[in-house]
């Protein structure tokens, strides 16, 4: 009886817990303005509270089990496959997504994760949510990814937008007049948030809104935590394997530059990064490479709409390192927080097996909303460049 009765106060005192603690509003982080006024209106999810799934708040298990479910869940997509010759000579995938769209309807261009791509979980979820609000989307898949083999002797980082700038270019061509928009995940966010800052005022001219989710927005802290023992140290030991088994897979990086072999036996994302990534394109050392790719000191010079979604328990990103403050003075960046959530995780609901999970939900209503509304949000877009103008003029004469 005694044994019943701790078990019943563990559970309530769990319950307890979870309902003060953990099941609360996400905190949304932009300057007052149009580009937050409109958020809060036609973006409902960020009104309402967010209910991780009761027995998986841990970060590690939100991060392993949405992928382990949404892969269960989320059926093979078949795509209309492009192969792009880049400028280089090197091939790169890009995956069509456009059955039950009209043609001329809003195209998202989507940007996977480290080791990702058109296949993954979470890509899959996000199209099947495009599909559901008639947008057609295109993945794009980094060199070496996606089934294509290497043609050329370079591969891909976060922080080099060359690659990126050709597909957007090659997009564009093929669909004048269409409203575009983007969607980057994890190290996919890193390589569009650099397009957008880079090339704002041409990003401004291209896509209508952007949105990146679990952007590791300081590489540099992200890496620390991500390398942190025992748990998060796991996560990084999968990705360098995942990054390894692409490398070994490029025949033509086999031309006495690197010692392939060695790298392959890299133990940690920053290990490879350090024998191969950074070397590879040129950095003095992979500090330099990951201050590079960052983020969070870049928001001011963003001029296109961007939503941010990240967990405060991110793995890859700890929560004094998302640029709350910074996104606070930004007319353009927002940035969404929730309290839990992993890593691409944001699991919701008691048993969340169905196809409107969270990040489809907040992706969907986003994109809905700015691609769509035509009256609505062209001026909203108005007022924030406005803003943005504004707010570039008084940093000028502070300086």
């Amino acid at each position: 009886m005694s044994s019943w009765l701790l078990l019943a106060g563990f559970a309530i005192g769990y319950v307890m817990y979870y309902l003060t603690e953990i099941v609360k509003r996400p905190k949304l982080a932009v300057a007052e303005g149009a580009f937050k006024d409109f958020l809060l209106k036609h973006v409902p999810s960020m009104q309402s509270k967010f209910w991780p799934t009761i027995w998986c708040v841990e970060s590690r298990a939100q991060t392993v089990f949405a992928s382990i479910l949404r892969s269960t869940v989320f059926p093979t997509i078949h795509y209309r496959r492009e192969i792009l010759t880049l400028n280089d000579g090197g091939e790169v995938a890009l995956d069509w997504m456009e059955e039950g769209c009209k043609k001329l309807s809003p195209l998202i261009l989507i940007l996977p994760g480290l080791s990702g791509d058109s296949h993954s979980d979470y890509v899959r979820c996000l199209v099947v949510a495009a599909q559901g609000i008639g947008v057609r989307t295109v993945i794009f898949n980094n060199r070496g990814l996606g089934g294509v083999k290497l043609k050329t002797p370079r591969l891909y980082c976060a922080s080099n937008i060359d690659d990126l700038s050709e597909v957007v270019n090659h997009i564009k061509q093929l669909n004048p007049g269409v409203r575009l928009g983007a969607t980057g995940i994890s190290m996919g966010g890193l390589v569009l948030g650099n397009y957008i800052a880079e090339k704002s005022e041409e990003s401004s001219k291209t896509f209508t809104a952007c949105q990146v989710i679990s952007v590791p927005w300081n590489v540099q802290k992200g890496s620390d935590s991500i390398e942190t023992p025992y748990l998060n140290s796991l996560l990084s030991q999968h990705s360098a394997r995942n990054l390894c088994k692409t490398l070994s897979k490029g025949d033509v990086l086999r031309n006495g530059e690197f010692d392939i072999d060695a790298i392959l036996q890299s133990k940690s994302i920053k290990e490879f990064d350090s024998s191969f990534t950074s070397k590879h394109f040129g950095f003095k050392d992979v500090e330099h490479y990951y201050g590079t790719a960052t983020l969070h000191d870049k928001l001011h010079m963003m001029s296109t709409p961007l939503l941010g979604l990240s967990a405060a328990d991110d793995p890859f990103q700890p929560l004094n390192d998302i640029p709350v403050n910074a996104a606070q003075n930004s007319s353009h960046v927002a940035i969404l927080v929730t309290t839990r959530g992993g890593h691409i995780g944001f699991l919701n609901g008691i048993w969340p097996i169905g196809k409107d999970q969270y990040i489809a939900r907040v992706f969907s209503q986003y994109f809905a909303a700015t691609l769509f509304d035509d009256i609505n949000f062209s001026s909203t877009a108005q007022q924030m460049q406005q803003e943005y103008l504004n707010a570039s003029k008084k940093s000028e004469a502070t300086v």
